[in-house]
C-alpha cells in the first residue's frame, strides 16, 4: 500500500487526503502543531489515515504533499524529505504572503524557491489551480463539494478535466500524472519549474479553474499566459 505524507491540514491538505484515501492510499497527515490537534480530522477521514509530527509524516510517505504557503524561514524536515518526490500545492499570493522580490521580478517562481529550500527532494507543483472548497456561488447541490471531487470524471469521459504539473524531474511528472488519473483528471505537463507561473493566480489557467478545463482548454490557457503577463 502506498502511503502519502501530507504536511498541512487545512482545506487543501484535508481535501487531498480525503481524495487519496478514496483512491486506496494510506495517509499520514501533520500540521504545524501536534498530532493530537488532528484527531477530529483523522476520525472524519476514516480508515487508512493517521496523524503524526511533521518529520514523522515526511518519513512515512512514499511521496509527500506540502499544503501550506512558502516562507523563506520555514523549518522543513529536509532530511526526511531527501530523495523523495514532493508535491507543492502552494501559490504565491501577495495579499497573504507579502512580496518576494525574486518572484516579482520573474527571476524565480515560488516552486523554484521551494526547490531551493529542499535541494535533495524532487519538487513538483501540483493541485494548485483547483478549488479545495465548495463552489461559490452554489448553484446545485454538487457545488457544495470541493472541486477535486465535483470535477472528477472517469478516464475517457468526454468532459474530463485536466490539471497541470510542473517539475524539473520526469519521474515526478509521471507520479503526479498517475495520481491525477486515479483521482479523475487528465494531466498537462507544464514543466520545468520555471514555467510554473503559467498557472499562478491571475493567469488564464487560474481564472478558468472554477468549473475546470479540458486538456485542450488548459493547454491553450497555459500558452496564453505570456500575453496576460505582459499586460501586467
Amino acid at each position: 500500500m502506498t502511503t502519502i505524507g501530507i504536511l498541512g491540514a487545512g482545506q487543501a491538505g484535508s481535501t487531498i487526503a480525503r481524495a487519496a484515501l478514496a483512491a486506496g492510499y494510506d495517509i499520514v497527515i501533520a500540521n504545524s502543531q501536534n498530532p493530537q490537534a488532528l484527531q477530529g480530522l483523522v476520525r472524519s477521514l476514516g480508515r487508512g489515515a493517521r496523524s503524526a509530527w511533521a518529520a514523522e509524516a515526511a518519513a512515512a510517505g512514499d511521496f509527500v504533499v506540502l499544503a501550506f504557503p512558502y516562507r523563506p524561514d520555514d523549518q522543513l524536515p529536509a532530511a526526511e524529505l531527501a530523495g523523495k518526490i514532493v508535491l507543492d500545492t502552494n501559490n504565491y499570493m501577495i495579499w497573504r504572503d507579502g512580496n518576494y522580490p525574486e518572484i516579482d521580478s520573474g527571476l524565480r517562481t515560488v516552486q523554484e524557491l521551494r526547490q531551493k529550500q529542499l535541494p535533495a527532494s524532487k519538487i513538483a507543483k501540483a493541485f494548485s489551480h483547483i478549488q479545495h472548497h465548495p463552489r461559490s456561488p452554489i448553484r446545485v447541490p454538487s457545488d457544495n463539494l470541493p472541486g477535486l471531487f465535483r470535477l472528477a470524471r472517469p478516464s475517457g469521459a468526454p468532459d474530463r478535466k485536466a490539471l497541470s504539473v510542473s517539475s524539473n524531474y520526469p519521474d515526478a511528472v509521471e507520479l503526479v500524472t498517475r495520481l491525477y488519473d486515479q483521482l479523475g483528471f487528465d494531466t498537462v505537463d507544464n514543466s520545468p519549474l520555471n514555467e510554473s507561473w503559467r498557472s499562478a493566480p491571475g493567469s488564464p489557467a487560474w481564472n478558468n479553474s472554477i468549473d475546470g478545463q479540458t486538456r485542450g482548454q488548459l493547454i491553450r490557457n497555459l500558452e496564453r499566459a505570456p500575453q496576460e503577463r505582459a499586460r501586467g
